[in-house]
């Protein structure tokens, strides 16, 4: 009765949450045997299902502001400005190649053909296809073509595939929301560490990206208070959240898990450890309200 059958949402570097609460289920005692990932939720699911999701926390972990900008492999193209072979190449370091049919247990990743304005859900095949296709951000990452099909974000049409994880005779169906309400908070002692962080990389790269986005785009004071990315991320994760509201609408997850909007933006992947953390926290509370469920229905 401790079997999960796991559902890990779209939303960005807020996906680096879904590492602490796979690591909060297993310590409480839970098994994961089967796991359904869109975008970001693809990669930490996939990552998981290859065995290698310590060595990834390791590697997110380690990342500052600087790192994560030179990850990112501009291109001067019209269907996308990042290429993304950088963060796969470093993945691959210590994710073999394989198929998805190999992993040790059932995973797949959902993308959206743009040309068939369908899903397309990947349960077999090779990995680092399935979970690049599954990222492809709209006019971010560059698309993936595939036979006849143009392949982006699963996140376009499916933020929370509940309905494609593959599930067993009395498992538990968990679902990870990363496109949720309220305000996200931090400990003080995670918040001093962030801002000594910022203050420390003050003039870098990315910054300099920021303030060349907010004066090409706009030279209006009061419209540079929101940059490109900020309404570009902004527009996606709205478009998540309503299409999120309808799924748990129609599916109803033994567990649902719902990490804000505001807890980080689309690439603030530097903000892993504190993520990683706040996903265990957030794990243990959904938790223990699960399990005095069961306890007050007798099971």
């Amino acid at each position: 009765m401790k079997n999960v059958a796991l559902v890990l949402g779209s939303g960005g570097a807020r996906g680096i949450a879904h590492i602490g609460v796979i690591e909060e289920l297993e310590d409480n005692g839970y098994t994961i045997t089967s796991i359904a990932g869109s975008s970001m939720g693809a990669v930490v699911g996939a990552i998981y299902a290859s065995g290698e999701l310590d060595h990834y926390k390791s590697w997110m972990c380690n990342l500052d502001r600087y790192k994560v900008f030179n990850l990112m492999d501009f291109t001067l193209t019209s269907q996308g400005f990042i290429k993304g072979e950088r963060v796969f190449n470093e993945i691959k370091k210590f994710v073999s190649a394989r198929n998805i049919e190999d992993l040790r247990i059932p995973f797949c990743a959902v993308a959206v053909d743009i040309s068939g304005s369908k899903e397309h859900v990947f349960s077999e095949g090779d990995l680092f296809g399935a979970i690049r296709a599954s990222v492809a951000i709209p006019s971010v990452l560059t698309p993936v073509y595939l036979n006849d099909m143009v392949l982006i974000d699963g996140g376009v049409l499916n933020p929370l595939p509940v309905d494609k994880v593959a599930r067993n005779e009395n498992d538990i169906l968990v679902a990870i929301d990363l496109n949720g309400p309220g305000d996200y908070h931090l400990e003080k002692k995670i918040e001093a560490k962030r801002q000594k962080e910022l203050k420390r990389e003050e003039g870098k790269w990315l910054s300099k990206l920021n303030r060349h986005f907010n004066d090409f785009f706009s030279s209006d004071e009061k419209q540079k208070k929101h940059d490109y990315f900020d309404i570009m991320n902004g527009s996606i994760d709205l478009m998540q959240t309503k299409l999120t509201n309808v799924i748990l609408q129609k599916n109803r997850p033994d567990m649902v898990m719902h990490v804000p909007k505001n807890a980080a933006k689309t690439y603030e992947f530097f903000k892993a450890e504190e993520l990683i953390n706040y996903g265990r926290q957030e794990a243990k509370k959904m938790i223990a309200k699960f399990e005095s469920k069961q306890e007050e229905n007798g099971q």
